[in-house]
């Protein structure tokens, strides 16, 4: 009988994590019916939601399925490789979960600074702050060319005049920084990652 035709009872560890190694597929199935729960568990105490924690634990497998060759047995046994990625996508969790509020929370105090425009819709105020946050992240020379031409108005002629750097380089500056907007943006946008 092969590796793939055991069931998980047949199957010791020590072949288990060789089956898994070698990218035995059935055994993908085997390492969740085992320890999916404790990873579950673990995800589920750190982040307080079942549903998220579904998420996580969905996260971590996959993870592990693709990193199976960073695993090493002579570290450490399988379980606790897995309880180490359980530690590190429960943490992007987290940082995704402070992120979503933050955005929240500034589209809030953008919607409350332009109260007063009848024509303000929810959706531009989250644009703008998505914006402002991934402009955030952008080099700060590409963040100071799309921000004086953006919010300045300022041709990228003018741009390098006022830089005291070539056109040639305000335009790449633009160029390059539009470019991780987009990509940046489209990773943001389910609706674009499920396309």
């Amino acid at each position: 009988m092969t590796t793939a035709q055991r069931t998980g009872a047949d199957i010791d560890d020590s072949a288990l994590v060789d089956a898994f190694l070698r990218g035995d597929e059935t055994c993908l199935a085997t390492v969740y019916q085992q320890w999916g729960s404790l990873v579950y568990t673990l995800a589920r105490r750190a982040l307080g939601d079942a549903r998220e924690a579904e998420d996580v634990t969905q996260l971590v497998f996959l993870a592990a399925w693709r990193g199976r060759a960073g695993y090493k047995p002579d570290r450490g046994t399988l379980p606790g490789w897995l309880t180490g990625i359980t530690r590190r996508k429960v943490a992007d969790a987290l940082a995704a979960r402070t992120r979503r509020t933050e955005l929240v929370a500034a589209a809030g105090a953008e919607l409350m600074l332009r109260a007063t425009d009848e024509a303000v819709r929810p959706e531009a105020a989250i644009d703008h702050v998505l914006l402002a946050d991934e402009m955030s992240l952008l080099p700060a020379p590409q963040r100071r060319v799309l921000n004086l031409a953006f919010y300045d108005d300022l041709t990228q002629t003018q741009i390098a005049e006022l830089t005291g750097w070539p056109l040639g380089t305000v335009k790449s500056h633009a160029r390059r920084g539009l470019r991780r907007l987009a990509s940046r943006l489209r990773e943001d946008d389910p609706v674009a990652c499920a396309a």
